[in-house]
C-alpha cells in the first residue's frame, strides 16, 4: 500500500495534540498557508495525515483547531458529524489513494444539530441528520452526553464500514473526539 504521508496513526494522533495545544494558546493560525505551499500541492497533490470527520458549524475549523496548513487534513464535514455512504466512500478515498492511517470523529460543544435531535421532529431533509443522531442518543437529554454518544455512533459506523473493506483499511486507527467551543480545546476518546 502507498503510505503517501509515511506518518502511522499514532504519530498522526500525536500532531494534532500538539497542533492543538498551540492553538488553546495562540490568537492567530499557524498552520502553513503560504503561495509556495499552495503551488507545491497543486503541482505534487496532497498528503494530509489525517482524516477528520467533523459538523459543518462555522465555529468548528478543523485546521484552526489542529494549528495545521493547506494538505494537512482530509476534512470532512456534514451537520451533527453523522455518517453515510457518502462520508464513508470520502475516509476510503483518503485512507486508500492518500495513506491517511488516522480517522478523527469530531464533535463539539452546543452542537445545533444534537439539540434538534433532543428538541423535537424537524421536518424537511433535516430530519434525515436528527434521525440519525436520534439513533445514537436515544432518551438522553443531556446535550454533552447526547454529544459524545453521536460521536461514538458515528466512529462505530466508520469501523464497521471498514470491516467489510480491503486490506488497505485495516489498519486504521478510528476514534472520536469533542471539542469545546469555548475553551478551544479538543479531548480525544482514546481507549
Amino acid at each position: 500500500m502507498n503510505h503517501k504521508t509515511g506518518i502511522v496513526a499514532e504519530e498522526a494522533l500525536q500532531k494534532l495534540k500538539e497542533g492543538n495545544r498551540k492553538y488553546v494558546n495562540s490568537d492567530i493560525n499557524s498552520g502553513d498557508v503560504s503561495r509556495a505551499l499552495r503551488a507545491h500541492t497543486c503541482s505534487n497533490g496532497q498528503s494530509p495525515y489525517a482524516i477528520i470527520v467533523t459538523c459543518s458549524d462555522s465555529r468548528v475549523i478543523p485546521e484552526s483547531i489542529f494549528s495545521a496548513g493547506i494538505g494537512d487534513l482530509f476534512v470532512i464535514r456534514v451537520a451533527g458529524n453523522v455518517i453515510d455512504d457518502h462520508q464513508l466512500g470520502s475516509i476510503e478515498y483518503a485512507a486508500e489513494h492518500l495513506g491517511c492511517r488516522l480517522v478523527v470523529v469530531l464533535g463539539h460543544t452546543n452542537c445545533g444539530a444534537v439539540d434538534a435531535a433532543i428538541s423535537g421532529d424537524p421536518d424537511g431533509f433535516i430530519a434525515f441528520i436528527t434521525d440519525e443522531i436520534k439513533l445514537a442518543i436515544g432518551n438522553e437529554k443531556n446535550h454533552f452526553k447526547a454529544g459524545c454518544l453521536n460521536v461514538q455512533r458515528s466512529v462505530e459506523l466508520i469501523m464497521h464500514g471498514f470491516d467489510v473493506l480491503n486490506e488497505n483499511t485495516k489498519d486504521l486507527l478510528v476514534l472520536g473526539a469533542m471539542y469545546h467551543l469555548d475553551s478551544g480545546r479538543v479531548d480525544f476518546f482514546e481507549e
